[in-house]
């Protein structure tokens, strides 16, 4: 993500939450989070695939808490965005809601918009996609299972309620 990516913020926010969430943060760090597209009011992450973040099933399919993790965090962070100042004050999760859809095998993408930033609360709703990756369609048997799967699904939607801490 370069600084003219991050429409509507001081290019330092942009910058610093990118590094944070990538480099420094412990468990995002640790999912491979990256941070692809931040402006106000929305936010776009990925996840991407991994053996220790999968189910164990055949095929493997990308636990649900990793999407749950991802509506959450790209929720807050979009809320983070209208601040007046992005790297004062804070964001806490209040409510946290997630529609599962379908299995996931491959990378995990949320889009996270801000429906309302109030004066103390705050909404944000997310989606998050998902391909079929290549070593699933590769497996006969295990593709049947996506049958009528697009190229590319959403996997889950969500929605964050977010208590806003304005300095």
């Amino acid at each position: 993500m370069s600084d003219d990516e991050a429409d509507g913020l001081p290019d330092d926010a942009a910058a610093f939450v990118q590094r944070y969430i990538e480099q420094e943060h412990g468990y995002l760090s640790w999912l491979g989070t990256e941070v692809n597209e931040l402006e106000s009011g929305r936010v776009v992450m990925t996840v991407p695939y991994d053996e220790k973040l999968t189910n164990t099933t055949n095929p493997p399919t990308v636990h649900g808490g990793i999407a749950a993790t991802l509506i959450d965090t790209a929720g807050g962070i979009a809320q983070r965005t209208m601040l007046d100042v992005p790297l004062n004050g804070g964001v806490a999760t209040v409510n946290l809601n997630v529609n599962y859809l379908r299995r996931a095998a491959g990378d995990l993408r949320a889009t996270a918009e801000v429906v309302r930033s109030g004066g103390t609360i705050g909404v944000s709703t997310v989606t998050v996609v998902s391909q079929i990756p290549d070593r699933v369609r590769e497996d006969n048997e295990a593709f049947e299972r996506w049958e009528g799967t697009t190229e590319e699904e959403a996997v889950a939607t969500g929605q964050g309620a977010f208590r806003l801490f304005r300095d």
